[in-house]
């Protein structure tokens, strides 16, 4: 179905965006600098969008799109940019609100972040020849380098948020990867990327969304510190 990108994006953002306008949480009222945030950090993440579909990195399957495309890139894919992390960050927030308590200690999240800082390091040593996997761990390494040292206070909450995320994540990812479709929306090239996948979901997008949600938050922080002076726990 030709619409099949289009109403992942509009479905994933739909239930979040109606719940920020809850008369408790009013997430909407930070509308603006949450838009800001996306719309920078979207920068980033088309400019290689465009290079990785030129080059045949990746690309999508016409039959599930509308056919409108702008600099090659199908126009749901622009729109993926600002529908699909901004429900993610509705649950980080909402954990924020709800589940202020949810925080990990300092010293556990400086841990889990020198963790994955090597482990991507290593990544890059074995698969520096593979552009998806290079780009990608490259990014991830240094907006986790910049937050640990700082925006701990958003890891810490982070970290509980994005094992939350992954559950959309997966299902949203995999019917764009081909989990519930006969082909794939979005394919990929395994020359480019490590050909490893979770069911029908590269390795590489955990990162990809890792640090594209991460980025957007540091972006937020630093234009505004969202706190909720109306929740009874904090």
């Amino acid at each position: 179905m030709k619409y099949t990108y289009l109403l992942l994006n509009v479905l994933s953002l739909s239930i979040p965006l109606l719940y920020s306008f809850h008369p408790k949480m009013k997430l909407i009222r930070w509308w603006k600098p949450i838009v800001i945030a996306l719309s920078i950090t979207a920068v980033y993440y088309l400019i290689w969008d465009v290079i990785f579909t030129k080059y045949g990195f990746w690309g999508f399957n016409d039959a599930y799109l509308t056919g409108i495309r702008i600099l090659r890139l199908p126009v749901e894919e622009w729109l993926f940019f600002w529908f699909i992390p901004y429900p993610s960050l509705f649950i980080y927030f909402s954990l924020q609100y709800f589940k202020p308590e949810w925080v990990l200690s300092e010293k556990i999240t400086q841990y889990l972040s020198s963790l994955i800082i090597f482990a991507t390091a290593v990544t890059v040593i074995f698969f520096f020849n593979r552009w998806y996997t290079l780009v990608n761990s490259l990014t991830v390494i240094a907006v986790l380098t910049y937050a640990s040292r700082s925006k701990v206070h958003l890891l810490q909450r982070f970290y509980l948020a994005f094992i939350i995320v992954l559950i959309p994540f997966t299902l949203v990812n995999g019917a764009l990867t081909g989990m519930f479709t006969e082909e794939p929306v979005v394919w990929y090239n395994n020359m480019e990327n490590m050909g490893i996948r979770f069911i029908s979901i590269p390795l590489e997008d955990f990162g990809y969304a890792f640090s594209m949600l991460l980025l957007s938050l540091i972006l937020i922080d630093n234009q505004v510190k969202i706190q909720w002076k109306n929740n009874p726990k904090q």
